[in-house]
This record gives C-alpha cells, structure tokens and sequence, in this order.
C-alpha cells in the first residue's frame, strides 16, 4: 500500500483521518504521475483545521505585531535559503521554466513580499489609526478574530501559493491564522513551503495552528467549508464557475469572499500607434501573450485593431509570430480541457482561427492560437466572445473607427487590466482621452504603451478590478498594505479610557505611528502641540 503524504492541521504533520482517495502531481513535460501521493481530504480532515484555526484566531489577534513580523521574516529566510530544492520541485511540477520563471522571478518577489508584509505588520502601517478628540471616537482597522481561508491557483507555484503567497502575507500581516487549499498541481511545493512556515511559526512561538494545510477535496466539502460561519475571509484564485460557487456558500454565511475570477485584459491600438511602430507594437504582444504560454492572469485575450493598411499590417505580423512559435506546454490536462472549451465557444460566437488551434506533442502541450471576429460580430455576441482562453490565445477584433473601439470597450466586462497604446508624439492624446473615460471604470488598472502582463509589488498597486475580474473592487491582491485590508475589521471605540484601548490609539504615540487625529496625520501624541 501506498504512503500518502501528511497534512499539517492544528500544529502537527499527521496522516489524513477520512481521506477519499489520494492523488499525485502530473509532470506536464511528460504527461506522467510523479512524486508522492496526497491525500484527498475529508469532512473530519476539514473540521479540525476548522477549529483549531478558530481557537488560534484569538490568540494571534492580540499577539505583538514583532512577533508576527519576525515570523515572516523567518519564513522569507527559510525560502531564500531553500531556494534550489523549492524550484526544482515546482519546475517537476508546473513545467514553468526553472532558471528564469522560477529561481529569477517568482521566489525571489515570493521572500519579498512576506518580507514587506513583515514591515507592515512591525510598522502598524495598515491599522491607519483615526482620532477624534470632540466626539470621543477612535478607530482603526485590526485583525478579523477569525481565520482565513485561502485558495491557492495552479500557475503560481510561489508566489500566489495559499501557504506562501500574497494572500498569506497580508492575512498574516492581519494577525489572522491561515487555512491554506494548497492547488494539486503542485502538492510536494506546497508541502515544503509549508514545512518551512511550521518551523518558522513554532520558532516565533506563534499558535500551533496559525498556519495549516490541506492538499484536496471534494467539491461538496469545499462548499460545506466556504459557508463555515467560523471563517472571517476567504481568498481564491481560479475559475470563474469554481469562484462563483464558494462565493455563493460564503455569500450565505455572510463572509467575505475575495475572488480573482477571470479577466481578458483589453489592449486598444490607436492609429498613431500603429502608424508609428506597428511592427514593434505586434512583436510585443506577440511575447506578452505567450509568455508562460499565456498562463497568466493578465495575459492580453483581446486586441482591438483599427482598421486600414497599418492595421492589416499588425495582424499579419501577430499571426505570423504565433504561426512561427512550437506548441507551448500547458500546467496539467484540465487547462488544456479548459483552453479547448474556450476556443470552441469563442469559434461558435463567431470568431474565425488564423493559426493553431490544435493540441500536439509529448505531454501537455497547444499550438499558440490567433483568433479574428469583426468589432460588429463581436458586438452582436459580446458576452460569448469575451470567454476567457487561459493559455496561448487572442482574440483580435478589428473596428472600422473609433465609434466602434468606443463601443467595444463599453460592451466589455470587468477587467483586470485594460491597455491603450498611443503616438510617442501625442497624435492620439485626444483619441486615448475619449476611449480611457469608457475603459477606466471597467478596469482595476489603465495601462499607457505598455502589455499588462507585469503586476509590479507595489504600494500603489491595484489588481483587482470590477466583476468578474474580481468580486469586489475596492480591494487589491497584490502591493502592501493595502491588500491587507481584505483580512481587517475597522474597529471603533467609543468614550473608551484611554488605559483600555489598543496601543495605536491611545493619547501616547510611543512607537511613533502616523496617525489621523481631528482631521490631520501626525506623528504626534493627543493633545501636543502641532
């Protein structure tokens, strides 16, 4: 018989209790099972994380941030120094290319990020005190009080993972304990990040259950587990069909759910542009969207393209960089199922193919695919045409003016990213003016002569978007503090002694924070002089 893997729930690595079976991860290069197996867990698996995470909540909510800080501190260290064995475990796992994705990109901004979530934790930078002296009200925002549970995607095996990732960061930073859904197509990752948390949370003596792990389970559990009132939030990354339906458990149990969901990330050329450097303006889009063979959240599924010789020019150009590229290797067999439906429904709405379209080779591979409708078709069958293809694959939607690109970017749903590129030389200012104030309100981010494929770490950040990119707009997954705020309550405190309140609010200002007192921030105590 078989050694199944251990899970870590409530502070011990232990076999599953009513596991359904196991599974293992699936090299894509080869097509074959590799590594051990996981298990599938069950309702008991699920009950204990549960619990032990709601007993923890409490704890950990009135630890000192210093000690949650030097935990991710620790956990960045760990990663750092284990760097070679974690990507040649994701590289076995995902395909994603070892030197430059994985020990170049992805785990570097991984320890980074946990490392800036670590400052905002010390630094108090995302509590944002607020003072009003006349009315005797202090706020701020503090932690839930209740764990989070957090879905982890399958094209981030670091940086997005539910165990390491930026949705573990600021849940932490939050003083949240995390009940992390690890993705299976890269278990043995998830496992050893994991370890490396455990260690590191034991050190900072932090909970025993401020960090678990579960590998996978039915989708019944996953609802069941979604609609648990014990939850304070609920972090996911994936699907748009799997999203809606643990938002829909989460929406019944009134927790709050934060859902990446899908996202085709518009690009608008205008005419100067084109006329300008078309050539170049086909080649860049031509690497964004198959870059990580286009397994990536804000991969540009949808090129508007004006019409006239430059035009016609880009898209011979595209169709040939995509024509001349060798199929691209997928994560696992349900993408490529996922990517086929796509296509086949972008096809049935009225988009014709230009190349690839076609599975092929060892493995898990697709042929890089180009994809044309006309700006009027597509307004006829806007919602079908806007399925996402999550892979090598475009849609370019040719408009006769700017009337009709006006009309498209009107028609679209909430994106993630929406890019316009303009003349260098300001031709198309008025153009870019006219066609922004439609696209702004349609997307988290407004990208100027630049592919969105790059989602910089950054304070100012903002990926997240209106739905379906994402279930509420107000909120980021990536750049700290702000993302923070997803796992936070904002706590009032009305005619509270100033002994009893929490440290941040208090008349004194030991530690130095910026606070918002009558309507101005300052470093200063209640009552100094300005």
């Amino acid at each position: 018989m078989a050694v199944v893997a251990p899970l870590l729930v409530a502070g011990r690595w232990r076999a599953a209790r009513d596991h359904a079976g196991s599974f293992r991860a699936v090299d894509p290069a080869s097509g074959q099972a590799i590594g051990p197996e996981f298990p599938r867990n069950g309702a008991a698996d699920l009950e204990e994380a549960v619990a032990a995470a709601a007993d923890a909540a409490t704890v950990l909510a009135a630890a000192e941030p210093a000690r949650v800080a030097a935990f991710l501190d620790a956990y960045a260290v760990a990663i750092d120094t284990d760097a070679e064995a974690l990507v040649e475990l994701a590289h076995a796992e995902t395909a994603l290319p070892a030197p430059t994705r994985l020990r170049g990109n992805e785990l570097p901004r991984t320890s980074s990020q946990l490392r800036q979530a670590a400052r905002a934790a010390r630094e108090y930078a995302w509590t944002q005190p607020a003072i009003d002296t006349a009315a005797g009200l202090r706020s701020h925002f503090a932690p839930l009080g209740k764990p989070v549970l957090i879905f982890g995607p399958n094209n981030f095996p670091f940086a997005f993972n539910a165990v390491s990732g930026g949705d573990f960061a600021a849940a932490i930073a939050a003083r949240n304990p995390v009940i992390a859904k690890a993705h299976p197509s890269h278990p043995a990752t998830s496992r050893r990040l994991a370890e490396h948390a455990h260690r590191a949370a034991a050190e900072a003596g932090l909970p025993p259950a401020t960090v678990q792990l579960l590998y996978d389970f039915e989708p019944a559990f996953g609802l069941d587990l979604a609609g648990d009132a014990r939850l304070g939030a609920i972090a996911f990354t994936g699907s748009r069909a799997g999203g809606l339906a643990l938002k829909q458990a989460a929406d019944r149990a009134g927790i709050p759910f934060y859902g990446e969901l899908s996202s085709l990330n518009p690009v608008f050329l205008l005419p100067g542009a084109l006329a300008e450097r078309g050539e170049a303006l086909a080649e860049e889009f031509a690497a964004s969207c198959l870059l990580g063979s286009g397994q990536f959240c804000t991969n540009p599924g949808l090129v508007a393209v004006p019409p006239g010789a430059a035009g016609d020019a880009f898209v011979a150009a595209a169709q040939a960089r995509f024509a001349a590229a060798t199929p691209m290797l997928l994560l696992s067999r349900a993408v490529l199922a996922s990517l086929e439906r796509s296509l086949a429904a972008l096809c049935k709405g009225g988009a014709t193919p230009l190349c690839g379209g076609t599975a092929s080779g060892e493995g898990v591979r697709y042929a890089p695919t180009l994809l044309q409708v006309a700006a009027d078709d597509f307004l006829r069958a806007a919602h079908v045409l806007q399925t996402e293809a999550f892979g090598p694959a475009s849609l370019l939607v040719r408009c006769a003016n700017l009337a009709q690109m006006q009309a498209v970017a009107r028609a679209l749903e909430g994106q993630l990213t929406g890019t316009i590129y303009r003349a260098v030389g300001g031709s198309d200012d008025a153009l870019w003016q006219t066609l922004a104030a439609v696209l702004r309100p349609r997307v988290g981010r407004l990208i100027a002569n630049k592919m969105p494929t790059g989602v910089l770490v950054s304070p100012a950040q903002q990926h997240g978007g209106p739905y379906p990119a994402a279930t509420h707009p107000g909120f980021t997954a990536v750049g700290l503090p702000a993302s923070i705020h997803r796992f936070a309550a904002l706590h009032a405190y009305d005619n509270v002694p100033d002994a009893l309140l929490p440290s941040e609010l208090r008349d004194e200002n030991p530690g130095g924070i910026v606070r918002r007192i009558d309507g101005h921030s300052t470093l200063a105590d209640v009552g100094a002089a300005p």
